[in-house]
């Protein structure tokens, strides 16, 4: 049986949806459309679609009581809208359907794995607990298990908090069910726990596979774990994180272990930590594994921290994911760049090579626009100098500009986006560590109506922001303090 408040929300959609400007949605990032979204949900192959379900709430651009959207696609970047998959119905989920994820059973139905919250005690007094629950569908309707929950506080490790107890992240290797889960330990720091199952709904719990113990933030939130490039990767959303040198910002962040699972004691035995996104507008990444054998991560492209805000343009949704990025492990650092598929988008190239530039600024003509994919090489000159700093303004025009400041001796880059529409109250600045060799480096730059995505020396760091510049600020400049060469190769991104 459908529910009256899925029917609700799946009626809400068909009527305003629709009504929605083109004109104020980004060309290729994926929005709700209407309301409110946060974490991706469910990323998943099915039947030969990759589905996608979000944290959504469709009435208003706040965050309320969690539904999941649904839209599926073929290559990542367009994407169908499907009706809503789940509303928070039942004593069980009835104060909001969490974050979880999904996989195709073996007898062709589509299993979701989500966080169901309730709340109990008297009014004003209540306490929030939560449980793993599961869904079943054919890819466009679903049906919550008549057993839920699944997973429920019987099965924590001494100590673990019921209240935060979040986000299952579930696979099948070899014949089993696993899943990850969110918790927090008796010290009030974040931990994984793994469970498994022999059919996906009767699970034990196995061991912490990883914990925080205060050393990266709190409550570690929206795990991921799978293998890559002969490493086992673990994915954790940590909040109160603390800033680390330039490695971590403040807040709710975004941290990648990578390292061996340990099958005698299952846990993951750490090798290298690295933030995954060096931007301010990165969270709850989620993978899938696609059909061709890459591994695809997408993310909630907003900071917690600058929820509150509300952009100048009168937009009637609020949140963005990320474009969807290739994984790579390489010499023990996750590597991630852009899908290949965002290549098919591509107009005709403008390609500059070896433009000089000393002590001063130059625009190209045929290089600006807001939606565009955007390659800048730079070097120094053969004398062996190497420059001051080199700056990549983008989105700009009038008092309008988000700059890209290029630090050899210091080995930065800094994001700068104090003039991108968003107000001085919030984090706006954003350095970090970058490898320069000898002086060169390589940055992409994939832009879209209210984004800047960065990706530096091939996907050796990413750097994602928001950006609420008016649509007439598309110009892009360079300078530099000294001498060097730049090479550019611009694409406009077109999606007619």
């Amino acid at each position: 049986m459908t529910s009256n408040k899925l029917l609700r929300g799946r009626a809400y959609e068909k009527e305003h949806i629709p009504a929605v400007s083109e004109d104020l949605l980004p060309q290729y990032h994926l929005t709700g459309c209407v309301g409110w979204i946060n974490d991706p949900n469910g990323f998943s192959l099915y039947k030969g679609e990759y589905h996608l379900f979000f944290q959504y709430n469709p009435y208003d651009v706040k965050w309320a009581a969690m539904h999941w959207g649904h839209v599926k696609t073929s290559d990542f970047i367009r994407w169908q809208r499907l009706p809503m998959a789940m509303a928070p119905d039942e004593e069980y989920d009835g104060s909001g359907c969490f974050s979880g994820s999904a996989l195709q059973l073996p007898d062709g139905r589509h299993l979701l794995m989500y966080t169901g919250v309730r709340k109990q005690g008297e009014p004003g007094n209540e306490e929030e607990y939560q449980t793993q629950c599961l869904a079943l569908g054919d890819g466009v309707d679903y049906q919550k298990y008549e057993g839920n929950p699944v997973i429920t506080a019987a099965s924590l490790p001494a100590g673990g908090s019921p209240r935060d107890f979040r986000d299952p992240r579930i696979w099948r290797e070899e014949g089993r069910y696993y899943a990850v889960v969110g918790n927090r330990c008796p010290d009030g720091s974040g931990a994984i726990l793994l469970y498994q199952s022999e059919d996906a709904f009767n699970w034990n719990f196995i061991s912490v596979l990883a914990e925080s113990g205060n050393r990266y933030g709190r409550m570690w939130e929206c795990p991921d774990f799978f293998t890559l490039d002969g490493s086992h990767v673990l994915l954790v959303s940590p909040q109160e994180m603390k800033s680390e040198s330039l490695e971590f910002i403040e807040g709710n962040t975004t941290l990648c272990l990578i390292g061996q699972f340990d099958r005698d004691s299952s846990r993951l035995l750490r090798e290298h930590e690295q933030t995954i996104d060096y931007g301010l507008d990165f969270y709850a990444p989620q993978t899938v594994a696609t059909a061709d054998g890459r591994r695809i991560m997408i993310a909630w492209m907003q900071y917690w921290n600058s929820v509150d805000y509300r952009p100048p343009q009168d937009l009637p949704f609020f949140g963005q994911m990320t474009v969807p990025r290739e994984l790579r492990v390489r010499q023990g650092r996750l590597i991630q760049n852009p899908v290949r598929e965002l290549d098919n988008y591509r107009g005709s190239a403008v390609t500059y090579r070896s433009v000089s530039l000393q002590d001063g600024s130059i625009e190209f003509e045929d290089v600006n626009g807001r939606c565009l994919d955007l390659t800048v090489c730079v070097r120094p000159v053969p004398d062996g100098n190497i420059y001051g700093s080199f700056t990549i303004t983008v989105a700009a025009g009038g008092n309008y500009g988000t700059r890209i400041v290029c630090r050899p001796d210091k080995g930065t880059v800094t994001v700068d986006r104090s003039r991108s529409g968003l107000p001085d109250t919030i984090l706006n600045r954003r350095e970090f560590c970058v490898r320069y060799s000898e002086g060169k480096l390589k940055l992409r730059l994939v832009l879209d109506k209210y984004s800047l995505e960065l990706f530096v020396n091939d996907g050796e760091q990413a750097a994602t922001f928001v950006v609420f510049s008016p649509d007439e600020a598309d110009g892009i400049s360079f300078a530099a303090e000294g001498s060097l060469f730049i090479d550019v190769d611009k694409y406009d991104l077109e999606f007619a």
